[in-house]
């Protein structure tokens, strides 16, 4: 018993030392870093700040993946899921295929799962002998379709926790030629999980590569990153709402697609149903969000009682103060403030201290105060929705 404990300790310390020879680790942490940039580069450019710094995306991209990764590989090695070794190829180059076309969305397990799916199924129409081809024609649809429920109910779980954190602000101009506010979430998650590779095929093409036998099999234990991808654009509520509102949907796909892996077994020809009708549910999840979203009047515009917060600088005097995205300053210093010159006119009556009037998130006003110091009395970290004309000056 201590023996085969200690075999499959090493084997999950060689897999994980495998992960780090994956292309798509650097691939995603590449992309990370981008996400990161990009949104920097376009909030200065809106704003001349920017809200969290650059590798906010690279930091967001690992901790929770790696739990639900652990969760899903034992659901995997219990369930039996065995995927051959050029099926993993194949995931990995519509990875990066779909990673090319420049949009963090379409890197959902459904899209990448899928397209390898249907290439097998096409592979096994060919009629041309071949080593790789036949490894790829012999891989289990069933297993197939597994993995995607689990990783699609882990795609929603992230969106509903962890979409809405650290969204970044952006202004817009309505078809009436007003400025309006918006947040935008585009996230990455890398979701690494343990799959079972048959060792036969496996030893043919690499000598080296170390097996351990399970019941009389040889296997290969890969530590396989996936990439979980999601990005919205959310103007008629708070980024939470948004969030949950695609989640929630999302994580109940996933629990149907539990549902048809395990008649798939009796019924082989669910499996292939089961893929399609991810696909097309998870394209309608989003097209349900951006309909729904634009048939909503604006959160994030002027308001006759104050200025609404479109953002807040992390770490600012606004920050410490608790003030909240979407909340709405209704008096600075005892001043009514109606837009941001009366906010920040009002603001340097006191360059040491100021006291705000609140109107919270569930419409009760409250009062906010704090000091200042030198350099903050002009920076209080509060990012509203310009008047047209700053906005169309800055957007030139």
């Amino acid at each position: 018993m201590n023996l085969l404990i200690e075999v499959w300790v090493f084997e999950i310390l060689k897999g994980i030392g495998r992960f780090l020879l994956h292309p798509l680790v650097y691939i995603f942490l590449a992309m990370s870093v981008y996400l990161g940039y990009i949104r920097v580069k376009r909030e200065r450019k809106r704003f001349h700040v920017r809200t969290f710094y650059g590798l906010t995306e690279l930091k967001l991209l690992v901790p929770t993946g790696f739990l639900i990764g652990l969760i899903i590989s034992v659901l995997t090695i219990v369930t039996g899921v065995v995927l051959p070794f050029y099926t993993i190829i194949l995931l990995a180059c519509f990875t990066v295929l779909l990673a090319l076309i420049g949009k963090t969305r379409n890197l959902s397990p459904v899209f990448i799962i899928g397209l390898s799916f249907f290439t097998i199924i096409f592979l096994r129409r060919v009629p041309v002998e071949h080593a790789i081809l036949t490894e790829l024609q012999e891989t289990s649809i069933h297993g197939m379709v597994v993995l995607l429920s689990l990783l699609v109910i882990a795609e929603g779980f992230l969106i509903y926790k962890k979409a809405h954190l650290q969204t970044s602000p952006e202004i817009l101009m309505s078809k009436r030629g007003q400025a309006v506010g918006a947040h935008i979430s585009n996230k990455l998650w890398m979701v690494p999980v343990f799959l079972f590779i048959p060792g036969d095929a496996l030893s043919l093409k690499l000598d080296w590569w170390p097996l351990f036998s399970v019941d009389g099999e040889q296997y290969a234990l890969f530590l396989v990153p996936f990439g979980i991808g999601f990005s919205q654009k959310i103007k008629s509520m708070l980024p939470k709402k948004g969030a949950e509102f695609v989640g929630v949907r999302v994580i109940s796909l996933g629990i149907l697609l539990v549902a048809l892996a395990l008649a798939s077994l009796w019924f082989p020809v669910i499996a292939i149903m089961a893929i399609s009708f991810a696909m097309v549910s998870r394209e309608l999840i989003s097209l349900q969000f951006r309909v729904l979203d634009d048939s909503n009047t604006f959160y994030y515009t002027r308001k006759k009682n104050g200025l609404i917060v479109l953002g807040i600088i992390p770490k600012s005097p606004a920050d410490k103060m608790g003030i909240q995205i979407g909340e709405i300053v209704s008096k600075v210093n005892g001043s009514q403030v109606r837009d941001e010159e009366d906010f920040y006119q009002s603001l340097q009556k006191n360059r040491a201290f100021c006291k705000l009037e609140v109107i919270g998130l569930n419409g009760e006003m409250r009062f906010v105060q704090g000091a200042l110091y030198d350099g903050e009395h002009h920076e209080l970290g509060i990012l509203f929705v310009q008047d047209e004309k700053k906005w169309k000056h800055e957007a030139v």
